[in-house]
């Protein structure tokens, strides 16, 4: 079924200025980890770093899974939330599978069938 909506795609979340204010304290935190201090003070006591930043309570709990889905729905930009994903070392494939809910294997298998 099409959506009388032209701007909804099914199962994507559009990021516009209603998730835009959502996710504010939390893709401002994102923001910060450009700096390896604040990369060391979140890894240090990430509860401590998530209130310094006043991050809403599911957007704690996204970070803490460590689920960039959850990020995006929490109101998180995929370009912010990647410098959160590279702190434990997460890469594009990694969000990829989750975004697809697949394991990282079997999204590189994808990747590599669709490259035939």
């Amino acid at each position: 079924m099409i959506s009388a909506d032209p701007h909804h795609i099914e199962g994507t979340t559009i990021f516009d200025g209603e998730q835009a204010m959502k996710g504010y304290a939390l893709n401002k935190m994102c923001y910060s980890f450009n700096s390896a201090d604040a990369r060391a003070e979140y890894l240090a006591d990430p509860e401590a770093y998530m209130a310094k930043f006043g991050l809403n309570e599911s957007q704690k709990r996204a970070c803490r899974n460590k689920n960039v889905l959850e990020m995006i729905d929490a109101g998180g930009n995929i370009y912010y939330l990647a410098k959160f994903a590279g702190i434990f070392n997460l890469d594009v494939q990694d969000v990829g599978a989750q975004q697809t809910g697949m394991t990282k294997e079997e999204f590189k298998e994808k990747l590599r069938r669709a490259g035939d």
